[in-house]
């Protein structure tokens, strides 16, 4: 670096944009329903636009579902698992599941983008981070295929049938692979049904099973709003729902499926807990709690959207995390520099408005960060918030948005007691340099998964759930595969 170049100079520097390309993503002008391995008209001929929410322009059109389509879908996966995919080996699943699995790698550029226009995320998470692990599931599971004699559920264990498989807008071709791939090796045929605000990755998904030359009917996609996932839970023909979305729908399935035979999985809502003691190592953590809360603009269910430091260090803490706030780039989706993106949508953005006023009318001290927000699209500054308590909504209720609560506490007990002061059960994070602490502490801690040292980290190895409201039931890993066993 030039001895020329003062502090000043140095602080005025900016990242040039270094976008993606658009063009890449080779979408159609309208999409239909994916059913019986071919793209078909909607009986209804009713269809809805999927929006870019950076700029709020039409993607394109997709077909509305309606219960007739349903049935029709449900009918073909039915056949094909009759006919077809219960005749199946292993060894063939497998070699199914890999030749997926490969070209969702050779697609990953197209995925991507495709991915950030119709979800809003950063280009670098869409390519970095959803297509490589939606890919790695597949692999994964490719794996388990003609192995599921040694998954530790019996000899000769059984698929359930047709599973029906909803699946939310914060990840949708992660979400996709996690639900497809565990099933289709297990034996099982499927109707997924995408979230309405971004269908595209999914279709794009299609097209791939296509590529596979998947048999007709073992995978069929239904893109449609909540009637559309009303009609599939009810459907009296499959045998398994799994859902992923938010706690309140999770508690309609529940109630919907209660007096039937179907089996249940469901991943649910977040409030996960961040614990931050004083001899975390500083700069990882700080890094942490940026990756917990901010990835993906908060959209992810086991966010670290509560903050737990400790006294002793609580205003290092918070002097350091909004100095580092006020350094992400927000803007752009497709630029590579861009750390948080667009909100996906309206209603979502006026979610997190609602509730990041509520946290200030409530005495808690708001710490937003100074960027510049596009003048169209659906845009939210990252924010903090200090001198939270544990009754003030945002320490409650899940925002689902790029908003960071600030809690402190003294000693290991009462980190514990203010972590599980909370309905759900997803995930926590624990930041000591003491294994001992961690371990005392996760042992106490009710979530499902916990983190040491790090915060959303995922691997297709490692089973994923919660417990509470956050849901029941696990994916990825062995685990992952007793949801569609009959055992």
């Amino acid at each position: 670096m030039s001895d020329d170049l003062t502090k000043s100079q140095l602080g005025s520097l900016t990242y040039d944009a270094a976008p993606e390309s658009a063009s890449i993503a080779h979408l159609q002008p309208a999409y239909g329903l994916f059913i019986n391995g071919e793209f078909t008209d909607p009986s209804s001929h009713q269809s809805f636009e999927t929006l870019n929410p950076a700029n709020e322009t039409p993607l394109a059109h997709v077909a509305l579902a309606s219960h007739a389509d349903v049935d029709r879908a449900v009918t073909a996966a039915r056949t094909a698992y009759d006919t077809v995919w219960s005749k199946t080996s292993g060894a063939q699943r497998a070699k199914y599941l890999f030749r997926i699995a490969r070209l969702i790698q050779e697609r990953s550029r197209e995925l991507a983008v495709v991915e950030t226009l119709d979800n809003g995320k950063p280009i670098r998470e869409s390519r970095d981070v959803d297509v490589p692990l939606a890919a790695a599931h597949f692999f994964y599971y490719a794996g388990w295929a003609d192995k599921l004699d040694y998954a530790g559920y019996g000899v000769n264990p059984r698929p359930l049938g047709v599973a029906g498989q909803i699946i939310p807008w914060n990840f949708p071709l992660l979400m996709a692979a996690w639900k497809l791939a565990p099933a289709l090796a297990a034996g099982n045929t499927c109707v997924l049904k995408p979230a309405e605000t971004t269908p595209l990755s999914a279709l794009l998904l299609a097209e791939i099973l296509q590529q596979a030359q998947l048999p007709p009917g073992v995978v069929n996609i239904l893109t449609g709003d909540g009637t559309s996932g009303a009609a599939l839970v009810e459907h009296p023909d499959v045998n398994k729902i799994a859902f992923t979305g938010s706690t309140e729908v999770g508690r309609l399935i529940q109630e919907r499926v209660a007096s039937s035979r179907k089996h249940l999985t469901l991943e649910l809502g977040g409030k996960g807990a961040n614990i931050v003691f004083e001899d975390a190592p500083v700069d990882e953590m700080i890094e942490g709690i940026i990756d917990g809360i901010f990835f993906n603009q908060g959209h992810v269910c086991c966010a670290g959207s509560r903050l737990l430091v400790q006294e002793s260090v609580a205003d290092e803490v918070l002097r350091r995390l909004i100095r580092r706030v006020d350094q992400l780039r927000v803007g752009d989706p497709l630029d590579k520099n861009t750390d948080v993106g667009a909100i996906n949508s309206a209603a979502q953005l006026a979610r997190i408005q609602e509730l990041s006023d509520f946290g200030e009318v409530e005495g808690a001290t708001r710490y937003t960060s100074t960027c510049a927000l596009p003048d169209r699209g659906y845009w939210f500054a990252p924010t903090v918030f200090a001198d939270v308590s544990q009754s003030h909504r945002i320490a409650r209720e899940e925002i689902f948005g790029p908003v960071l609560s600030v809690l402190t506490f003294r000693t290991p007990e009462e980190a514990v007691a203010k972590a599980n002061n909370t309905n759900y059960g997803l995930a926590c994070g624990v930041w000591s340099e003491k294994g001992s602490r961690t371990l005392w502490v996760a042992q106490r801690l009710r979530a499902g998964v916990i983190w040491a040292n790090t915060y959303n980290k995922f691997d297709p190895t490692s089973p994923f759930g919660g417990v509470r409201e956050s849901g029941f039931g696990r994916e990825g890993g062995r685990h992952g595969l007793e949801a569609y066993l009959d055992v």
